[in-house]
């Protein structure tokens, strides 16, 4: 593989750019001072709209966005934002960028997300979460990356009894195969870490949620149908609970992980870490919580468990906190209020 100009500018690659985590890495680093190229395929799996709309808070214009293996580049927060709408799974474009560019570090939240959509779509799910991630660790190889940072996801766990979830627990019994595809990018992970030598980290997020959010998750689910007098699913009749972790607690774990050097430099270059509040929240009380900001009650409507579903999340994050001093300070209460006051300003403009 040929080597970039020396001379570039250093540049962190994201991958799922447009997608919740990713607008708000992107948004993290370019304030901290670092020039971003931001990839993603801008999929149709929830409205595509809401994620042009992030990347033209990031600069970039949404005409120039919409054009495959073409790039848009923006100044923003005196850094540079690049983008580039691309499919990881391409296995000819993805090394072009690499080409391209002087990456420094690669960070990669690009995946078919969704746990309950992997039981319609499957297909979706090996395509992007297996050779896409495959594609990545082989651009990491070739192009000599030294740290690479993965989204994982609690859902490996499935459904754990021994709470906390502990990076230590056997995960090999996933109960989706979105947790599947993220058990499998752990192994893939290892592997490459153990046979090519650059470090590769894997953090499984918790219950993400806050402003940009995704509109399949439970924060925007459940507000926007209060708000609009529909009534809200609630699976397992309430018999769930999650740890829920706002957004900004998750970018400060996420851009120490990248960024830094982690405490203990003896542990193997490939790690894995639980990312969340460690504080988990009854979905009953998540929705009082929520009615109680917008001073509005729910119409409930009690269901089943659903398919690929698990009744509990948990995460034990002492390992994030040792290594990396990680600490979540959003409560629930601010979580909630930031959300729907983000909601109000998007959807609610006149």
């Amino acid at each position: 593989m040929s080597s970039v100009n020396k001379d570039l500018p250093k540049t962190i690659l994201v991958t799922g750019a447009a997608g919740f985590i990713g607008f708000h890495l992107c948004k993290a680093l370019l304030e901290r001072g670092h020039n971003v190229l931001g990839l993603d395929n801008i999929n149709d799996y929830y409205d595509i709209n809401l994620k042009y709309s992030r990347l033209e808070e990031l600069g970039i214009d949404r005409l120039k966005a919409e054009n495959f293996s073409e790039y848009t580049t923006s100044t923003i927060y005196g850094t540079q934002m690049t983008f580039v709408r691309m499919n990881l799974e391409d296995r000819m474009e993805l090394p072009k960028i690499f080409k391209d560019f002087k990456i420094s570090q690669v960070c990669n939240l690009a995946a078919q997300a969704g746990v309950r959509y992997s039981l319609e779509n499957p297909e979706a799910y090996i395509d992007s979460n297996i050779v896409g991630f495959l594609n990545v660790l082989e651009c990491c190889r070739n192009f000599k990356i030294k740290k690479l940072v993965y989204a994982s996801s609690s859902s490996v766990y499935g459904n754990s009894e021994e709470v906390p979830f502990k990076e230590t627990a056997n995960v090999d019994h996933p109960i989706s195969l979105y947790a599947a595809t993220k058990k499998s990018n752990e192994l893939m992970a290892h592997t490459y870490s153990h046979l090519y030598g650059f470090e590769t980290i894997g953090l499984r997020f918790f219950t993400v949620y806050g402003p940009w959010g995704r509109p399949d998750m439970a924060m925007f689910l459940f507000t926007d149908a209060i708000m609009h007098d529909k009534p809200i699913k609630v699976f397992n009749n309430g018999e769930l609970s999650r740890d829920f972790t706002f957004i900004d607690d998750i970018i400060a774990g996420v851009l120490a992980t990248l960024l830094n050097s982690g405490k203990d430099q003896t542990k193997p270059m490939s790690k894995l870490y639980n990312i969340g509040n460690s504080q988990p929240v009854k979905l009953l009380d998540y929705v009082a919580a929520i009615e109680n900001e917008l001073n509005k009650k729910a119409n409930k409507a009690m269901m089943p468990m659903q398919a690929g579903d698990v009744n509990q999340t948990f995460a034990n994050i002492d390992a994030l906190k040792a290594d990396y001093k990680y600490q979540p300070k959003t409560s629930i209460k601010e979580g909630i209020a930031s959300f729907v006051d983000w909601y109000n300003s998007y959807y609610n403009k006149d």
